[in-house]
């Protein structure tokens, strides 16, 4: 009993047949479970139907994580959702706005400060002749009654060259000089001027016309003129005392330097405060042969263009205007 008890415990050794030839892997001769064989083959198969072949494999982009990073309203409480902006938009927003910054600018340069103007005219001949293109400095004498007292405005004086609107027809400017202020006594002997008894000694002054004009060179007189306008005609005899003429308060005596071809106060009366623009500042230009009535633009055509070089005065360009 003993014996066969020994044998039994002993572990059946295999075969010739049954031994694994050299390195080759024990084959598991473990009786599988009744059932077994068959769940794995299903297994197999459901496998086999799921798996991707290499038709049909596609590879994925590879994208930044970062890229991929969506913000949203929700992300942020209480924040508006991102708007999105063109390079295209932005750029035509910039450039609609730079021109309305000019536009606006230039607009209140001309309007408050400085303004271009031409010369159409000899009548400030030698100060400033026919085809001049002026700056006008409109800041100068912008100030009203009392407001020197807190701004630098400058007052009138004697002597200045001031730009106005023609009191007679107020769409046109005209430049002439200062000769009498408020309060002061003007007048005329043989084409020299008195302010208040005392003559002038005018360098700039010129004449041209020898031919006798009572009434041009002995103002006031009851000399008739053609070219007096009409109201002025009547109302001038109100200012007259003593042989002068009185100017009022708020009104300014102004003539021509070139006083034999000039339309002034004397045939048109005086200029009122509020007429005044300003004063010229600079000649920037300066164009032989333009006559009377020419305008900016005409400097512009291409026939005058192309003789510029001959026809400017490069003497007077940037020359101040005294």
């Amino acid at each position: 009993p003993r014996a066969k008890r020994r044998r039994m415990s002993q572990p059946e050794q295999p075969g010739p047949e049954q031994q694994p030839a050299g390195n080759a892997t024990p084959v598991d001769r473990t009786p599988e479970p009744v059932g077994a064989t068959e769940h794995a083959a299903k297994q197999e198969v459901a496998a086999s139907e799921h798996a991707p072949s290499a038709q049909d494999h596609v590879a994925e982009p590879q994208t930044d994580p970062a890229a991929e990073v969506a913000v949203t309203p929700d992300a942020f409480p209480g924040s508006s959702p991102a708007v999105a902006v063109y390079p295209d938009r932005y750029h035509d927003l910039f450039v609609v706005q730079f021109f309305l910054t000019v536009v606006i600018s230039s607009i209140f340069v001309i309007t408050f400060i400085v303004q271009a103007f031409q010369i159409p005219s000899p009548s400030m001949e030698n100060t400033l002749l026919v085809g001049d293109f002026l700056l006008v400095d409109k800041l100068h004498f912008a100030g009203l009654p009392g407001s020197d007292r807190f701004l630098p405005y400058g007052k009138i004086d004697h002597g200045d060259i001031i730009v106005f609107y023609f009191p007679v027809d107020p769409s046109q400017f005209l430049v002439k000089r200062v000769i009498g202020l408020p309060g002061d006594h003007v007048h005329l002997r043989d084409k020299t001027v008195y302010v208040n008894g005392v003559p002038l000694r005018e360098s700039y002054v010129i004449h041209r016309n020898w031919i006798p004009d009572f009434y041009r060179d002995n103002f006031p007189s009851l000399a008739n003129s053609q070219e007096i306008d009409r109201r002025w005609r009547y109302q001038m005899q109100n200012y007259v005392h003593g042989g002068e003429i009185v100017v009022p308060d708020g009104q300014y005596f102004v003539m021509g330097d070139n006083r034999d071809q000039s339309l002034d106060s004397r045939y048109w009366g005086f200029v009122p405060r509020a007429n005044i623009v300003g004063r010229p500042l600079v000649i920037y230009l300066s164009v032989k042969g333009r006559g009377q009535g020419g305008s900016d633009d005409k400097i512009l055509h291409s026939e005058e263009l192309a003789h510029l070089l001959h026809m400017a005065r490069w003497d007077r360009i940037f020359r101040l205007v005294r």
